[in-house]
């Protein structure tokens, strides 16, 4: 891991109050209880549902970007600091193992933390500790956060 200029803040944050504000919209879908928020670590788990299912019964693919994405993405800011926000600019995720039930984990870690982009891996395992899903997530350093979305 590179680490090419200093955060302004890389404090933890309380994961049980991370985890409630993540329970509206989508982060209700799916489900994450954060375990571990900090600048060099992000480990959450939920538990798999029915509606987290494609029409085979197993996990659908989304489920997994998605949750590589908040991971990488709470990783990053935290990291980031009060300089702006971040932004998933490429998100690439393999499907390695079909799961139908039963608690999943996810933990992200920093590739690569420069001036204006970051690079984290998160990796998904299951209760038997067997690799589910992995991923890789760009994020944007955005300083002028009036910039996003315009």
């Amino acid at each position: 891991m590179t680490d090419q200029s200093t955060p302004e803040r890389s404090a933890a944050l309380d994961a049980a109050e991370v985890t409630t504000l993540n329970r509206t919209g989508f982060g209700a879908a799916l489900g994450l209880e954060f375990l571990e928020l900090t600048a060099d670590a992000v480990r959450a788990q939920w538990t798999v549902t029915p509606t987290q299912h494609q029409p085979y019964g197993i996990v659908h693919g989304g489920v997994y970007c998605a949750v590589i994405e908040t991971i990488a993405s709470m990783g990053g800011a935290i990291w980031f600091g009060d300089r702006g926000n971040v932004v998933g600019v490429n998100n690439n995720t393999d499907f390695l193992r079909a799961t139908r039930e039963g608690v999943l984990t996810a933990v992200g870690t920093p590739i690569h933390r420069g001036r204006t982009q970051q690079l984290w891996r998160v990796v998904i395992t299951d209760a038997q500790d067997r690799v589910v899903s992995q991923g890789q997530v760009r994020l944007a350093n955005i300083e002028d956060s009036a910039r996003i979305g315009n």
